[in-house]
């Protein structure tokens, strides 16, 4: 599980280099928690880590990561997401949301399907106990 954690955050990074560079820096701090998100080709996962997160590669399908972290400590909180994706004619896919643990590290992943160059508008509710905190963020996605 360390080595897919260490593979996850590989892709994250690659994934971030390889958007424009107003989009390099995904992070919004809402209320108490820093919230590190990025949709991308779940082609950008080697396929060992595909199979070891148990996630299908295919070009026409996009991975959402989420995580979440306390402001102040840093620390990984665990918390429950849901959400929709709505794309530019107003088609909304419903997000379920995974979570994946690697020791202090949890990290929320979601796939959907989408054709290229498909622009989306991403709202997700965010909730822990009584805390709650709504992630709006938009993104376009290309197939390879």
């Amino acid at each position: 599980m360390r080595k897919l954690s260490l593979m996850l955050k590989g892709v994250m990074i690659l994934a971030v280099f390889l958007m424009q560079p107003a989009q390099a820096e995904q992070k919004k701090t809402l209320g108490n928690w820093d919230i590190h998100y990025i949709a991308f080709n779940s082609t950008f996962l080697t396929p060992d880590v595909a199979r070891a997160a148990n996630l299908s590669r295919n070009k026409t399908n996009a991975i959402i990561n989420i995580s979440v972290l306390d402001s102040q400590s840093q620390q990984a909180q665990q918390v429950v997401i849901s959400g929709i994706a709505r794309n530019l004619l107003g088609q909304q896919r419903e997000l379920t949301f995974r979570e994946i643990k690697d020791g202090d590290a949890i990290y929320y992943i979601a796939v959907m399907p989408f054709r290229n160059e498909e622009q989306f508008r991403f709202s997700l509710d965010i909730r822990q106990g009584n805390q709650r905190q709504q992630l709006n963020f938009d993104q376009k996605l290309y197939t390879e």
